[in-house]
C-alpha cells in the first residue's frame, strides 16, 4: 500500500513503472507455463497467450533499455 503520508511518497517514474510491469509479465509467463504443464490449457491457447505475453515483455524491455541508455548517470 502507498505510504499514507503524501510528503514521503516516492514519485514513480516511467522507468519505475516499466520495471514493475516487467516483473508482472515474468510472473505471468511463469504462471502460464505452470498451468499449461498442469494441463489447464490446450496447446493452441498456451501458444497464443505465451506469444502475446512475450511480445508485451519485449516491448517493455525495449523501452526500459531505451530509457536507461538516455538516463542521467546519477539516476
Amino acid at each position: 500500500f502507498p505510504d499514507r503520508h503524501v510528503e514521503r511518497q516516492k514519485i514513480k517514474t516511467r522507468l519505475d513503472f516499466l520495471r514493475e510491469q516487467k516483473d508482472v509479465l515474468y510472473e505471468n509467463l511463469r504462471d502460464l507455463n505452470f498451468e499449461y504443464h498442469a494441463g489447464k490449457y490446450p496447446e493452441e491457447d498456451y501458444a497464443s497467450q505465451r506469444a502475446a505475453l512475450e511480445d508485451e515483455t519485449a516491448a517493455v524491455l525495449a523501452e526500459i533499455d531505451q530509457l536507461e541508455r538516455h538516463a542521467p548517470l546519477h539516476a
